[in-house]
């Protein structure tokens, strides 16, 4: 992997983590397009620099961890789903679910997926007025649905997204539940892949890292904002059609190497 690699797999990953489009996926199959050689670095660098988006997150909703402690809780129960399938699946998902075929038949069942939940929200009025107010049952429902973002492709933000629709959120809570479950998620993800990877890393590969780190924060800053928007005022449906386009083009593109 080269610098201008890692500098558009780290705006990818920025653009993606937060949309229900799968940045795991993207970046899977962009490193297939580049012919960028999977080996341990490479995969340990797709999921640090995952934290230099989280961190983007984190600073923007930082003044919303003040307000309650419920939500700390929430966070908390939802997490623990993926904690414990993520330990226990850690190895097979790395070894065996990162392939590009995978990845664009999880983006096209995704696709149509948001499409008909994006029917399903259109006129849906919330259960609950903030999400502190989610019950502690449905917080582990929603966990439950992000575990299936174990599968490169799926989209964490989708499956949480989705798990928050069916347990009582409208698609802008759902989408910010989606955002503040990322923090523990993706810092509990990298740090026990680091704990998993045994490999010391270069002076040219920390160079790599640092700078998808930033790339990430930077651009998944931007994409957080305009994706807000985009849900407030179109929903989750041209997600869904893109998710099912980049899919197909992948499959082609894959079935022709």
């Amino acid at each position: 992997m080269n610098v201008l690699q890692a500098i558009i797999i780290a705006i990818i990953e920025g653009l993606t983590e937060f949309l229900p489009v799968s940045s795991t996926g993207h970046m899977i199959l962009a490193s297939s397009a580049m012919k960028i050689h999977d080996d341990e670095f490479v995969k340990t660098f797709e999921i640090v620099i995952q934290l230099g988006a989280v961190l983007a997150i984190a600073l923007m909703y930082i003044k919303r961890f003040f307000q309650s402690v419920d939500i700390y809780i929430k966070l908390f129960i939802a997490f623990i789903p993926t904690a414990i399938i993520g330990f226990l699946a850690y190895d097979f998902i790395k070894d065996v679910l990162f392939d590009p075929i995978v990845v664009s038949i999880s983006l096209i069942i995704g696709g149509v997926v948001l499409i008909l939940i994006d029917r399903r929200v259109v006129n849906t009025q919330s259960k609950i007025k903030s999400l502190e107010q989610i019950s502690n049952k449905n917080a582990f429902y929603i966990g439950l649905m992000q575990c299936l973002s174990m599968i490169p492709g799926t989209s964490r933000a989708a499956a949480s997204i989705v798990g928050g629709v069916f347990n009582g959120f409208n698609k802008k809570q759902a989408t910010e539940f989606s955002f503040l479950l990322a923090i523990p998620t993706m810092f509990a993800a990298t740090g026990y892949d680091l704990l998993k990877t045994p490999i010391s890393f270069s002076a040219y590969e920390l160079k790599l890292l640092g700078i998808g780190l930033l790339v990430a924060f930077i651009s998944a800053w931007f994409a957080v904002k305009i994706f807000l928007k985009i849900v407030e005022n179109y929903g989750f449906k041209h997600f869904g059609y893109y998710r099912i386009a980049i899919g197909v083009v992948f499959l082609i593109f894959i079935s022709e190497l």
